[in-house]
């Protein structure tokens, strides 16, 4: 009995510590006056421990319903562990041509996202990715904040 409680308890830990492996790692950055100011860029630095996969990088925000623009215009910087750069501009549409928000939201505020890079193939080290508000206005106001999410994929 002993012994199968103890193969149990192996059973369950190596399960667990196997899905840690592809869980996603997110970095958020929440502005506390839900303001993003043009010239804020942020970078968010994530850490590769893996080379095994395959890797989806992703940017979302969270936006609030008093939001008044239609959409939100970003550039990003993305650079490697391996010390290669990608330079892109975004554009996500937040609102249709009547005015009326695209997506649901959750008691105050919607989540929108876009793929930054799909199945990109990474290196052990660091990533970097850097944001910057492209929103032509000094201060976009309604953003609860925006994050980076990298998603590890078999």
């Amino acid at each position: 009995m002993k012994k199968q409680i103890i193969f149990l308890f192996f059973l369950v830990a190596s399960t667990f510590s196997g899905c840690n492996k592809n869980k996603d790692y997110i970095i958020y950055h929440r502005f506390d006056d839900k303001v993003w100011k043009r010239f804020n860029i942020l970078r968010f630095e994530i850490p590769v421990e893996t080379t095994e996969n395959l890797y989806d990088v992703s940017f979302f925000a969270k936006i609030l319903n008093d939001y008044e623009f239609d959409y939100l215009d970003f550039n990003m910087i993305m650079t490697t562990p391996s010390g290669e750069e990608r330079i892109k501009e975004y554009h996500i549409d937040v609102k249709r041509k009547n005015g009326t928000f695209i997506g649901q939201f959750v008691n105050d505020s919607c989540e929108y996202s876009v793929a930054l890079k799909k199945g990109l193939t990474l290196t052990k080290g660091v990533l970097t990715v850097q944001i910057e508000n492209l929103v032509p206005r000094l201060e976009t106001k309604a953003i609860l904040g925006v994050g980076i999410r990298l998603h590890p994929r078999r």
